[in-house]
């Protein structure tokens, strides 16, 4: 099956990919791999702002995390042309704004984390690291980069 067959079964549209706010690019492909800068938690007209622990639950940072993961995903397509080329979703690595006293970073992550192993099943488990931060660019909740392998 191919991925945006996947992602119809799965009920997920792509948005289009996030343009940076920055003197960055938002992917760079070097051989196999493609490193993606870091996306917050806006996608498809949506966006979490806050923090974890004062204001936003559990479950809206892990909302903010899959929002993030699908601006990944966009970057990923518009770098190399096709989410087919995906041959494994390397690392990803998740940044949650949260109050000091928060400790649920992983079960944040884990928004992004799931949506990678729906998306790709086997392809899409990675190695991952989950922080908190006490804040993060414009406000937003969360942020995840990812390394991706993709076909040569």
């Amino acid at each position: 099956m191919s991925i945006d067959a996947r992602l119809k079964e799965l009920g997920i549209t792509l948005p289009d990919a996030p343009k940076p706010v920055a003197n960055y690019v938002p992917a760079v492909r070097s051989g196999n791999l493609v490193f993606v800068s870091g996306q917050v938690s806006a996608a498809g007209g949506v966006a979490v702002k806050g923090k974890l622990g004062e204001g936003l639950s559990l479950e809206e940072g892990q909302k903010a995390a899959r929002l993030c993961a699908l601006a990944i995903l966009a970057q990923v397509n518009a770098a190399v042309g096709s989410l087919d080329k995906v041959t494994r979703i390397v690392k990803l690595g998740g940044f949650v704004a949260c109050a000091p006293e928060f400790d649920q970073h992983p079960a944040v992550i884990n928004g992004a984390s799931d949506l990678m192993v729906e998306v790709f099943g086997d392809k899409g488990k990675h190695a991952r690291f989950a922080v908190g931060v006490p804040s993060l660019p414009l406000g937003f909740a969360v942020e995840v980069d990812a390394v991706v392998e993709v076909e040569g």
